[in-house]
């Protein structure tokens, strides 16, 4: 039976799921001990060596922890309920795995033994913090940093290989723009046509419910094996990535978002040239005008902090008030069109007449001198 690894979401539809813990009490008297007989899978499913839940338990409850790690053997010992142990596990996951901003489990740990620092990087929002390296377990981690677990290390190289295989399948490097259909884009958030978004769905599950689905998606862009790659290709494949954003609206909200973690990643390269990135993508037609007016009318704090997404729309502003001066100047010679039109248009009343009929008149040309009729008058 699996579990919300965030167990204070009572979401039905929350997908990161993880095992719920297993344990078996061993022997009697000073030898009695606890195996946590799914410790691996619970682990995985958190992205964490077995070692740290299982150390984490005996801080907690001031007991030894055995490990063995070719059997799968991790061992608190005394005796101990699993229920008991699975609440002391939530305690683990919110100091040492849910990101610190938007909640999400998707985070990496690095350490860095010579500073004494634990930090936490998070792949769904960008987030990047230090760990409070009071706890106990803490020491533990600086001398038994992620990547010295084996466990880990194949995990990881498991990944990178399917990662690769995804490239391959996908064809990143041929340059053709594929159809809408075929391209991983991210569906709407409430599963409607409507624009009103951007005022709406503010509160925090709705916040998770968004991480939650472009946190795949930027998994994508983070390829470190895309780095080595020509700059022609990596442009091929950004714009296979985002030419899902051509008559989707919804889309392009999303790309605004990223667009705002990249801003986040870079700032000092990016920061300056927000303007011309936005007139890049408005040239492209992969950001329509009343999609980006919209944007700009409201700061919002859905992806980055509210201080730097102030930022990002001051430096916007001399764009956006090009794109509504445009705007207004379109509209101000469609009206003059209209005018014009209005000027030949001429209602005639008939009492015979069952509807009114409106016709347009061709002006009188002034007949010229030459024509008079001296004798007429």
């Amino acid at each position: 039976m699996s579990v919300n690894v965030n167990r204070n979401v009572s979401d039905q539809f929350y997908r990161y799921k993880m095992p719920r813990l297993i344990a078996k009490v061993e022997g009697k008297g000073n030898g009695i001990k606890t195996v946590i007989v799914n410790m691996v899978d619970v682990a995985k499913a958190l992205n964490r060596p077995p070692t740290y839940p299982t150390k984490y338990f005996g801080c907690e409850l001031g007991a030894q922890t055995q490990f063995d790690a070719k059997n799968d053997r991790y061992i608190v010992n005394g005796s101990h309920e699993a229920n008991k142990l699975q609440d002391m596990l939530d305690g683990f996951i919110h100091k040492f795995v849910l990101c610190f901003e938007c909640d999400n489990p998707e985070t990496d740990l690095h350490v860095n033994p010579k500073k004494q620092t634990i930090g936490s990087s998070c792949k769904a929002c960008g987030n990047r913090g230090m760990l409070d390296t009071r706890h106990k377990l803490c020491t533990f981690i600086l001398k038994n940093p992620p990547e010295s677990d084996s466990s880990c290390v194949k995990e990881k190289k498991e990944k990178e290989k399917k990662n690769r295989k995804k490239d391959k399948e996908n064809g990143s490097g041929s340059g053709e723009a594929g159809n809408h259909n075929d391209i991983d884009a991210p569906d709407a958030v409430d599963g409607e046509e409507d624009d009103d978004d951007w005022a709406e769905e503010t509160t925090e599950e709705a916040q998770r419910r968004r991480m939650e689905e472009i946190s795949d998606h930027a998994k994508n862009l983070t390829l470190s094996e895309d780095l080595e790659k020509t700059l022609e290709e990596r442009v091929n494949i950004f714009y296979n990535f985002v030419n899902f954003c051509h008559n989707d609206k919804k889309a392009q909200k999303y790309l605004l978002g990223g667009f705002e973690c990249l801003v986040k990643l870079h700032q000092s390269q990016l920061l300056p040239r927000v303007p011309i990135i936005l007139k890049d993508f408005y040239d492209a037609d992969l950001l329509e005008e009343d999609v980006i007016l919209t944007w700009a009318e409201k700061v919002s704090k859905k992806y980055v902090s509210k201080e730097l997404a102030k930022e990002i729309h001051a430096k916007a502003a001399p764009f956006v008030k090009w794109l509504k001066e445009a705007e207004e100047e379109s509209e101000g010679s469609e009206a003059e069109e209209e005018e014009e039109d209005d000027e030949n248009v001429e209602v005639v009343y008939s009492s015979s007449a069952r509807e009114l009929k409106v016709e347009t008149v061709q002006p009188e040309k002034a007949e010229e001198d030459d024509d008079l009729d001296i004798d007429a008058i």
